[in-house]
């Protein structure tokens, strides 16, 4: 799960699915979610990591192998369930089936962080908030320009 949700191809291939296979409906939520997946990367990523600057969890409580492929960058806050949140959420606005389908993926990738030992859980449950945050602000967004013009 982690290689697909790596810089958001599992999402860019679900919004391509949905683009194609859900008429104007599917575009629409597959345009909402990619929007959104923007927005959290650019809040987790570009904004919070460069602040947070927090060390991943200690390679010693994981049995596995997988802790030696941890990125370098700060642990605060997860951006992969940022983004899997971000579109899962979107989606799920404009297309609710679309979305409940996302959400088992986006749920893996989450446990999928802790699990690894790239994240503690307080940087998934932040990176959701932010996901959360990012789908209402492209679901408000527009409102909220055009409340402000008139």
């Amino acid at each position: 799960m982690e290689e697909a949700a790596e810089g958001t191809k599992l999402w860019c291939g679900a919004a391509a699915a949905m683009a194609f296979m859900g008429g104007q409906r599917g575009r629409r939520a597959a345009a909402a979610g990619l929007i959104a997946v923007a927005v959290a990367q650019l809040v987790s990523n570009a904004g919070c990591k460069q602040l947070a600057e927090r060390p991943r969890p200690p390679k010693e409580w994981f049995p596995h192998n997988e802790v030696e492929d941890r990125p370098d960058s700060s642990s605060f806050p997860s951006g992969h369930t940022a983004a899997a949140v971000a579109f899962t959420a979107a989606v799920a606005t404009a297309w609710p089936p679309a979305g409940v389908l996302c959400a088992v993926p986006a749920a893996m990738v989450a446990v999928e962080r802790v699990q690894s030992g790239a994240h503690y859980p307080s940087d998934v449950a932040a990176g959701a908030a932010i996901g959360l945050a990012s789908a209402w602000l492209t679901r408000r967004a527009p409102h909220l320009v055009l409340r402000s013009w008139l």
